[in-house]
């Protein structure tokens, strides 16, 4: 997975915990084949203006991570850039982690696990 961010930070997206392989880059030195080769490109939304310069072409399986949730501007730029979904840093962190699953056909996470214990988890029996 390629993890387009500017930061200085070692987990810009809150993916730390992730058992697929990241490639974490700047946005001026990502290659043309690594975006494209790539299950699924995370994108720092800090990085935006700069991911922009790059005129890259549109492609499934881009995924704008939101730093500042009060940032209303992010849905028609992400629109703009063909992102897939818009995501919090930290939130969705189940979900993400099964589209990783999905992306990379089961090579790295194990989705039982991540159902495990998750807002996908049914909710207990009641007592009757």
């Amino acid at each position: 997975m390629l993890v387009i961010s500017d930061s200085t930070d070692d987990d810009p997206v809150g993916l730390r915990t992730s058992p697929v392989p990241l490639l974490h880059l700047p946005s001026p030195l990502f290659s043309a084949e690594e975006y494209q080769r790539a299950p699924l490109v995370l994108l720092d939304d800090r990085s935006y203006t700069d991911f922009t310069l790059r005129h890259v072409p549109h492609r499934r399986g881009l995924i704008v991570v939101l730093a500042d949730p009060d940032d209303g501007t992010i849905y028609p730029r992400a629109a703009a850039i063909g992102a897939e979904t818009v995501i919090r840093t930290g939130d969705s962190i189940n979900w993400l982690h099964l589209r990783l699953h999905d992306a990379t056909n089961c090579r790295y996470a194990h989705w039982e696990a991540l159902l495990a214990g998750g807002p996908a988890d049914p909710p207990p029996p009641a007592d009757i």
